[in-house]
């Protein structure tokens, strides 16, 4: 099946961070209002080892470990977010069958080019909402935007490459 568009996998210019959208679960539309996601980030831990006889230290790959994921946005009517960060305190009432489902999620975060066509996306597994604030601190002397905060573990990422690989002929 032929692509909707072309994406120039010859492209020099590094693509823009703010155009992006974020997917949640197997959900078609993405969340509304996000306005900044932090990077993705695994780190491995080094391992010092040596082989018989050598006097020089090698360094092997140890454990990996992903970084938690945060998502900001603009304090809306949606209450996705919220719904999900309730669903481990739900499953702490006693209602696992239900709350189960909703605990666990794939986030799907696409980068876009300038033409709004999505260039890049990242597959986030099995994600849940280990903190979440649902108002920042009011002031009622500066004049902001109300931000809705989320932070998330996961068990890994992948790059998603079917959007940059060539069309077959």
């Amino acid at each position: 099946m032929s692509k909707p568009f072309s994406v120039n996998i010859n492209r020099f210019d590094p693509y823009k961070i703010s155009a992006f959208l974020v997917y949640l679960g197997d959900s078609i539309s993405p969340l509304q209002g996000v306005t900044k996601v932090s990077g993705l980030r695994v780190t491995s831990t080094p391992i010092l080892y040596f082989e018989g006889g050598n006097p020089m230290a090698l360094v092997g790959i140890g454990r990996s470990k992903y970084e938690p994921i945060t998502i900001e946005r603009g304090l809306t009517h949606d209450k996705d977010l919220e719904d999900w960060a309730n669903a481990a305190r739900v499953l702490i009432k006693g209602s696992p069958s239900r709350s189960l489902k909703r605990l666990r999620k794939t986030l799907r975060i696409v980068l876009q080019n300038e033409e709004g066509q999505p260039v890049h996306q990242y597959i986030v597994h099995r994600c849940w909402v280990s903190e979440y604030q649902a108002l920042p601190d009011l002031d009622a002397s500066k004049d902001a935007v109300a931000i809705e905060y989320i932070k998330l573990e996961h068990e890994g990422w992948e790059h998603d490459l079917s959007l940059t690989e060539p069309e077959e002929t």
